[in-house]
């Protein structure tokens, strides 16, 4: 690397450590004061990951109808999350809305990729709404999940960074290596065991291991998706929507995934409207 090259390496870090710590602080702001201030959070990471998908699997303004009716149909499920719609009602109306879109995707020859958008942008902002819900176990959850992701991310970086070595998938994401997947689970795993035994999380000590584990590889999963379809679409970020980081789904891959995740496994031993319940 050369002299002029170094300088402006360190100061895309700064800008992302910067930025990064503006996201984090809104967002634990946002998850603190709960109700329609953290569903407001959650509905603009809805939109704004489909506005990224559709820019990136439609570019060049093709397909304009299909792009109106997939956010119409995101709207709705948005609209009916941010009054506060219960699971019962927010469930059916995106299935609903997959159903429409799969539909009309059929019918116009759009393709798969831009409907499948919509289910990754619905799903992830109910998935993390209905996590958070209204009471305490739903806040301990969220940060909880908060805490394993961006452990992750952040160790993977710099531990990648640091030790390098072989690489994790270098078709789809040549910078991420095996010792940062491995540096990113083993941070993740120490910080979900210290917010579960500081917030009163009751799973036994293994089982909770095996859940951070679980989701650190999830998110990490989620990370190399995104990594994949920006490959298929040819782009470097989604977009630039936040600086040093590229577009929102370049922040919120890993998020994404882990929160369907958590969710699921929160219904299984809870319900659909309290899946928080499921880990005290």
């Amino acid at each position: 690397m050369s002299s002029s090259q170094k300088p402006s390496a360190r100061s895309n870090l700064q800008l992302r450590v910067i930025s990064g710590i503006v996201l984090i602080v809104g967002a634990l702001t946002l998850t603190w004061a709960g109700g329609i201030w953290y569903r407001l959070l959650c509905v603009a990471i809805g939109a704004a990951v489909l506005y990224e998908w559709i820019s990136m699997t439609l570019p060049n303004g093709s397909q304009p109808v299909h792009r109106v009716l997939l956010s119409v149909l995101l709207g709705a499920v948005l609209v009916l999350l941010l009054v506060g719609a219960p699971a019962t009602v927010l469930l059916p109306v995106l299935a609903g809305s997959l159903v429409l879109g799969v539909i009309h995707a059929v019918v116009s020859k759009a393709g798969f990729w831009p409907v499948a958008g919509l289910a990754y942008s619905a799903l992830v902002a109910v998935s993390l709404a209905l996590l958070r819900g209204v009471d305490h176990a739903g806040l301990v959850v969220t940060l909880f999940l908060f805490a394993v992701v961006w452990c992750t991310d952040i160790f993977a970086y710099f531990v990648g960074r640091a030790i390098g070595g072989p690489k994790l998938a270098p078709s789809i994401s040549p910078g991420k290596t095996w010792s940062g997947a491995v540096g990113g689970t083993i941070s993740a795993v120490i910080a979900g065991i210290l917010v579960a035994h500081f917030a009163g999380m009751t799973w036994e000590l293994g089982a909770l291991a095996l859940l951070v584990v679980g989701l650190s590889v999830i998110s990490q999963i989620g990370d190399l998706f995104e990594s994949k379809l920006k490959r298929l679409c040819s782009v470097k970020d989604s977009s630039q929507m936040i600086p040093g980081h590229g577009g929102v789904m370049d922040r919120v891959d890993g998020l994404a995934t882990a929160a369907m995740a958590l969710y699921i496994i929160g219904i299984c031993f809870a319900t659909i409207e309290n899946p928080a319940a499921a880990f005290f």
